[in-house]
Protein backbone atom coordinates (compact mmCIF):
# COMPACT_ATOMS: atom_id res chain seq x y z
CA UNK A 1 0.00 0.00 0.00
CA UNK A 2 1.56 3.17 -0.86
CA UNK A 3 2.10 6.01 1.71
CA UNK A 4 -0.61 8.31 0.48
CA UNK A 5 -3.28 5.41 0.30
CA UNK A 6 -2.35 4.50 3.98
CA UNK A 7 -2.72 7.88 5.45
CA UNK A 8 -5.72 8.16 3.72
CA UNK A 9 -7.21 4.97 4.61
CA UNK A 10 -5.46 5.86 8.65
CA UNK A 11 -7.00 8.89 9.02
CA UNK A 12 -10.79 7.22 7.73
CA UNK A 13 -10.23 4.43 10.13
CA UNK A 14 -9.43 6.93 12.70
CA UNK A 15 -13.07 8.98 12.09
CA UNK A 16 -14.97 5.98 11.81
CA UNK A 17 -14.36 5.03 15.36
CA UNK A 18 -14.75 8.59 16.74
CA UNK A 19 -18.37 8.88 15.10
CA UNK A 20 -19.09 5.06 15.93
CA UNK A 21 -17.88 6.28 19.82
CA UNK A 22 -14.98 4.72 19.69
CA UNK A 23 -13.02 7.49 21.17
CA UNK A 24 -14.91 8.44 23.66
CA UNK A 25 -13.10 7.50 26.87
CA UNK A 26 -13.22 4.38 28.20
CA UNK A 27 -15.82 3.81 30.89
CA UNK A 28 -16.03 1.62 33.77
CA UNK A 29 -19.83 0.06 32.47
CA UNK A 30 -17.50 -1.56 29.59
CA UNK A 31 -17.14 -5.22 29.43
CA UNK A 32 -14.34 -6.87 31.56
CA UNK A 33 -11.20 -7.74 29.09
CA UNK A 34 -8.01 -9.72 30.09
CA UNK A 35 -5.70 -8.53 27.37
CA UNK A 36 -2.75 -9.99 27.06
CA UNK A 37 0.23 -8.36 28.21
CA UNK A 38 4.75 -7.93 27.65
CA UNK A 39 6.15 -7.46 31.39
CA UNK A 40 9.55 -5.78 32.51
CA UNK A 41 10.69 -5.98 35.75
CA UNK A 42 13.95 -3.83 37.05
CA UNK A 43 17.19 -5.55 37.18
CA UNK A 44 17.42 -7.05 41.23
CA UNK A 45 13.58 -6.31 41.42
CA UNK A 46 13.51 -10.23 43.32
CA UNK A 47 16.50 -8.95 45.68
CA UNK A 48 14.37 -6.52 47.12
CA UNK A 49 11.10 -5.97 48.34
CA UNK A 50 10.58 -2.64 47.25
CA UNK A 51 7.71 -1.26 45.66
CA UNK A 52 8.43 0.01 41.92
CA UNK A 53 6.66 2.52 40.11
CA UNK A 54 5.07 1.54 37.15
CA UNK A 55 4.48 2.60 33.23
CA UNK A 56 1.62 1.26 31.57
CA UNK A 57 2.65 1.72 27.25
CA UNK A 58 -0.39 2.04 25.07
CA UNK A 59 0.94 0.84 21.47
CA UNK A 60 -0.46 2.11 17.73
CA UNK A 61 -2.81 0.76 15.57
CA UNK A 62 -0.51 -1.40 13.69
CA UNK A 63 0.47 -3.63 16.85
CA UNK A 64 -2.69 -4.76 17.52
CA UNK A 65 -3.44 -8.62 17.18
CA UNK A 66 -2.65 -11.54 19.44
CA UNK A 67 1.27 -11.83 19.30
CA UNK A 68 3.19 -9.56 21.79
CA UNK A 69 6.55 -10.20 19.65
CA UNK A 70 4.82 -7.18 17.54
CA UNK A 71 5.14 -4.41 20.22
CA UNK A 72 8.38 -4.82 19.67
CA UNK A 73 8.87 -2.56 16.95
CA UNK A 74 9.31 0.56 18.39
CA UNK A 75 8.69 2.09 22.04
CA UNK A 76 9.66 0.79 25.32
CA UNK A 77 9.43 -3.15 24.09
CA UNK A 78 11.76 -2.55 21.44
CA UNK A 79 13.81 -0.87 24.06
CA UNK A 80 13.58 -3.87 26.61
CA UNK A 81 14.30 -6.32 23.62
CA UNK A 82 17.51 -4.74 22.85
CA UNK A 83 18.57 -5.04 26.73
CA UNK A 84 18.02 -1.76 27.89
CA UNK A 85 17.29 -0.96 31.67
CA UNK A 86 15.04 0.99 33.48
CA UNK A 87 14.49 1.60 37.06
CA UNK A 88 10.48 0.84 37.03
CA UNK A 89 7.88 -1.83 35.98
CA UNK A 90 6.56 -1.76 32.39
CA UNK A 91 3.17 -3.37 31.34
CA UNK A 92 2.86 -3.49 27.28
CA UNK A 93 -0.69 -4.69 26.96
CA UNK A 94 -1.56 -5.58 23.57
CA UNK A 95 -4.70 -4.66 22.02
CA UNK A 96 -7.00 -7.09 20.16
CA UNK A 97 -7.90 -7.15 15.90
CA UNK A 98 -10.77 -5.12 15.09
CA UNK A 99 -10.64 -3.20 18.16
CA UNK A 100 -9.39 0.20 19.93
CA UNK A 101 -8.41 1.05 23.34
CA UNK A 102 -11.60 2.38 24.04
CA UNK A 103 -13.67 -0.76 22.91
CA UNK A 104 -12.84 -3.02 26.45
CA UNK A 105 -12.89 -1.95 29.88
CA UNK A 106 -9.14 -3.44 29.55
CA UNK A 107 -7.17 -1.28 32.67
CA UNK A 108 -9.20 -2.65 35.86
CA UNK A 109 -8.19 -6.45 35.20
CA UNK A 110 -5.05 -5.28 33.58
CA UNK A 111 -3.78 -2.82 37.27
CA UNK A 112 -5.84 -5.78 39.41
CA UNK A 113 -3.34 -8.46 38.04
CA UNK A 114 -0.29 -6.33 38.57
CA UNK A 115 -0.89 -4.80 41.66
CA UNK A 116 -1.65 -8.13 43.07
CA UNK A 117 1.30 -10.08 41.42
CA UNK A 118 4.15 -7.02 41.52
CA UNK A 119 5.60 -4.85 43.86
CA UNK A 120 4.10 -1.74 42.56
CA UNK A 121 3.68 1.66 43.99
CA UNK A 122 0.44 2.80 44.07
CA UNK A 123 1.60 6.54 43.95
CA UNK A 124 3.58 6.53 40.62
CA UNK A 125 2.01 4.61 38.04
CA UNK A 126 2.31 6.37 34.72
CA UNK A 127 0.61 6.29 31.22
CA UNK A 128 1.90 6.84 28.34
CA UNK A 129 1.06 5.65 24.12
CA UNK A 130 1.26 6.76 21.03
CA UNK A 131 -1.19 7.20 17.62
CA UNK A 132 -3.96 5.06 18.40
CA UNK A 133 -1.98 4.48 21.60
CA UNK A 134 -1.99 8.00 22.44
CA UNK A 135 -5.96 8.32 21.90
CA UNK A 136 -5.80 5.44 24.49
CA UNK A 137 -3.84 7.03 27.19
CA UNK A 138 -6.26 10.24 26.75
CA UNK A 139 -8.98 8.29 27.50
CA UNK A 140 -7.88 5.78 29.76
CA UNK A 141 -6.91 8.80 32.01
CA UNK A 142 -10.23 10.67 31.69
CA UNK A 143 -11.53 7.54 32.98
CA UNK A 144 -9.44 6.85 35.60
CA UNK A 145 -8.43 10.07 36.77
CA UNK A 146 -7.19 8.70 40.14
CA UNK A 147 -4.56 6.08 39.13
CA UNK A 148 -2.19 8.28 37.18
CA UNK A 149 0.96 10.27 38.62
CA UNK A 150 1.27 11.25 35.13
CA UNK A 151 0.50 10.45 31.90
CA UNK A 152 2.42 10.94 28.29
CA UNK A 153 0.46 10.80 25.63
CA UNK A 154 2.07 10.92 22.05
CA UNK A 155 0.27 12.20 18.94
CA UNK A 156 -3.30 11.26 20.30
CA UNK A 157 -6.53 12.97 21.13
CA UNK A 158 -9.66 12.27 22.80
CA UNK A 159 -13.18 12.84 21.18
CA UNK A 160 -14.79 13.83 24.50
CA UNK A 161 -13.03 17.34 24.97
CA UNK A 162 -15.65 17.99 27.75
CA UNK A 163 -14.55 15.33 30.29
CA UNK A 164 -10.79 16.57 29.89
CA UNK A 165 -11.10 18.25 33.17
CA UNK A 166 -11.12 15.55 34.90
CA UNK A 167 -7.52 15.03 34.48
CA UNK A 168 -6.53 18.98 35.19
CA UNK A 169 -5.10 17.67 38.04
CA UNK A 170 -2.47 14.66 37.02
CA UNK A 171 0.70 16.46 35.24
CA UNK A 172 0.90 15.58 31.55
CA UNK A 173 3.39 16.08 28.99
CA UNK A 174 2.16 15.48 25.40
CA UNK A 175 3.61 15.75 21.84
CA UNK A 176 2.66 15.61 18.59
CA UNK A 177 4.49 16.78 15.10
CA UNK A 178 2.97 19.80 13.06
CA UNK A 179 2.94 17.57 9.94
CA UNK A 180 1.51 14.91 11.02
CA UNK A 181 -0.37 13.92 8.26
CA UNK A 182 -2.34 10.97 9.47
CA UNK A 183 -3.87 12.52 12.87
CA UNK A 184 -4.03 16.50 12.76
CA UNK A 185 -1.62 18.19 15.66
CA UNK A 186 -5.33 19.85 15.79
CA UNK A 187 -6.42 16.61 17.67
CA UNK A 188 -3.71 17.56 20.70
CA UNK A 189 -4.08 21.47 20.53
CA UNK A 190 -7.92 21.01 21.57
CA UNK A 191 -7.35 19.03 24.21
CA UNK A 192 -4.36 20.59 25.53
CA UNK A 193 -6.80 24.26 24.99
CA UNK A 194 -9.31 23.00 27.00
CA UNK A 195 -7.25 21.71 30.37
CA UNK A 196 -5.54 25.61 29.92
CA UNK A 197 -9.24 26.79 30.33
CA UNK A 198 -9.42 24.59 33.63
CA UNK A 199 -6.31 25.06 34.89
CA UNK A 200 -4.61 22.02 34.11
CA UNK A 201 -1.48 20.75 35.10
CA UNK A 202 -0.44 20.50 31.17
CA UNK A 203 2.62 20.92 28.81
CA UNK A 204 2.90 21.03 25.43
CA UNK A 205 5.91 20.04 23.07
CA UNK A 206 5.37 20.83 19.36
CA UNK A 207 7.55 19.11 16.47
CA UNK A 208 7.76 21.14 13.75
CA UNK A 209 8.06 20.13 10.51
CA UNK A 210 7.40 15.99 11.87
CA UNK A 211 5.23 13.92 10.29
CA UNK A 212 3.09 11.16 12.52
CA UNK A 213 6.59 8.78 13.17
CA UNK A 214 7.72 10.33 16.93
CA UNK A 215 8.51 7.19 18.35
CA UNK A 216 11.91 8.06 18.72
CA UNK A 217 10.84 9.99 21.62
CA UNK A 218 10.78 7.02 23.36
CA UNK A 219 14.42 6.31 23.43
CA UNK A 220 14.74 9.77 24.84
CA UNK A 221 15.57 9.53 28.59
CA UNK A 222 14.13 12.91 29.55
CA UNK A 223 10.40 11.55 29.28
CA UNK A 224 11.32 9.31 31.97
CA UNK A 225 13.00 11.26 34.43
CA UNK A 226 9.95 13.58 34.04
CA UNK A 227 7.39 11.24 34.46
CA UNK A 228 9.47 9.31 37.91
CA UNK A 229 9.86 13.28 39.53
CA UNK A 230 5.73 13.06 39.41
CA UNK A 231 3.86 11.37 42.22
CA UNK A 232 0.38 11.29 43.46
Amino acid sequence: MSTSLFSTFYCLTLLLFSLNGYAQPASTGKVKADYKYQLYLPKGYSATKTAYPLVIYLHGGSQRGNDLTKLNVYGPPSLVSKGQDFPFIIASPQCPDDKFWSTDNWFEPLYADLTTKYRIDPKRVYLTGISMGGYGAWQTAVAYPDKFAAVVPLCGGCDDSTQVCNIKNIPIWTFHGTADDLIPIDETERLVRRLEQCRGNVKFTRLKNTGHDIQYLYEDKSIYRWMLQQHN
